[in-house]
């Protein structure tokens, strides 16, 4: 199910428009004739995960007998900060104990960008994930972690490069096993 798209293509351009005048740039200059528009579009694509629910993905489910952890590690993804609008990136690992059902491995990939393709803070996209398994798969429980490199660390204010912001979610019986957290870590290679 798709929400209604409320992104103004045109609110966009002009926004644009008024940054790169804003900065002292001449808007008519060829190389940024089309830039607002291409700003927009660039937009509408990874801002885009404002108008998916992530329940679309997660409820084509198939029964399974085994009920041991499922480790999918290593999704990159791509975001955007809501307090610079500068991008941060890096993986995703997603691990769970179904209750009789799994989720095919895609769709734990493209719910990840569910939550990814909005303004975003990490530590909100770590537990939207989280939650969103909890939700609609209905596992024992769920643990993600996200590593990221963020650029306004990197590219602006502190500007520390490579530096890795690590978050953690756990839900479920991941939260009061100790046990199945060093699972998980062992499973990651850490």
């Amino acid at each position: 199910m798709n929400l209604e798209p409320k992104m103004n293509h045109d609110k966009i351009k002009e926004g644009v428009r008024l940054i790169l005048e804003g900065i002292g740039e001449d808007i008519t200059r060829e190389g940024l004739l089309e830039t607002p528009d291409r700003i927009a579009r660039m937009y509408e694509e990874i801002a885009g995960g404002m108008y998916e629910v992530a329940g679309k993905h997660l409820r084509k489910c198939f029964h399974v007998d085994n009920n041991g952890m499922i480790l999918e590690k290593d999704i990159p993804f791509y975001s955007m900060c809501e307090h610079h609008m500068l991008p941060f990136y890096g993986n995703v690992h997603v691990a769970y104990i179904p209750t009789n059902r799994v989720v095919g491995l895609s769709k734990i990939a493209r719910t990840v960008e569910v939550f990814a393709r909005r303004l975003q803070l990490q530590e909100q996209l770590t537990g939207q994930i989280a939650d969103a398994f909890m939700e609609y798969l209905n596992p024992q429980g769920v643990m993600i972690m996200i590593e990221a490199e963020h650029m306004c660390m990197t590219m602006r204010g502190v500007q520390k490069p490579g530096s890795k912001t690590v978050t953690i979610a756990v839900r479920g019986v991941f939260e009061q096993d100790r046990n199945l957290q060093d699972r998980f870590f062992r499973m990651m290679g850490r």
